[in-house]
């Protein structure tokens, strides 16, 4: 499992859950992947998540830090 932060959301207009990689924004069009159930977009969302970075590592490219929540 990665680091990457994923923001899963219900769209009642497309029926499924929809998902989207915060630190992605930038770079891939989003929603990113979707499910018809929570547990199938974790599985997308991890699938593309490893997807994205290994083309960016293949291609020479940058690639986004994971976002940390910061202790208080």
């Amino acid at each position: 499992m990665s680091q990457y932060s994923m923001v899963i959301e219900w769209s009642e207009e497309d029926r499924l859950f929809l998902v989207t990689i915060p630190e992605f924004a930038e770079r891939v069009v989003m929603p990113c992947t979707h499910g018809q159930t929570r547990d199938e977009a974790i599985r997308n969302g991890e699938e593309v998540i490893e997807m994205y970075l290994e083309a960016w590592q293949a291609e020479g490219e940058s690639i986004p830090e994971p976002r940390t929540l910061q202790a208080a």
